[in-house]
């Protein structure tokens, strides 16, 4: 199979997030859910996202997250729904810098066997977030 290499973009549609342990202070791990809109390689509106986020106790705004995000929609002009997991990390100025997979089976419809990775940088301000996407379709 052929992977292909793409491109798009995202916008943050509504962040919710909750604490769940560390308000007291030391390490803080928060839970939250996102909803997102993508375009271009991912053609995906109101995805459903849920990271775990634990920030560092030193105050600096630093830390790191994982999380799940459903995606309904098409790739490369094929439709369905599937998941991808993503990992990352925040730094002091709230640059996000994530990784992410199709989660393994997880793709349905026209995109069953979908396989691929990516990635983004999101920078606190920005409108839209690029990202790329290197996919097979099974």
């Amino acid at each position: 199979m052929t992977t292909t290499r793409t491109t798009g973009t995202f916008t943050f549609a509504d962040w919710k997030e909750s604490a769940v342990a560390g308000d007291d202070g030391g390490p803080k791990i928060a839970h939250a859910v996102v909803t997102n809109a993508f375009t271009g390689a991912i053609e995906a509106k109101d995805t459903r996202c849920v990271y775990a986020i634990c920030y560092a106790p030193d105050g600096s705004g630093t830390g790191s997250f994982s999380g799940y995000q459903r995606c309904e929609g098409t790739v490369g002009g094929r439709a369905g729904a599937f998941v991808l997991h993503e990992w990352g990390t925040f730094d002091e100025k709230s640059t996000v810098h994530c990784s992410f997979e199709v989660l393994p089976g997880s793709a349905t419809g026209e995109l069953a066997g979908l396989a691929g990775t990516g990635g983004y940088t999101a920078v606190p301000g920005e409108a839209a977030v690029a990202y790329t996407f290197d996919h097979t379709l099974g």
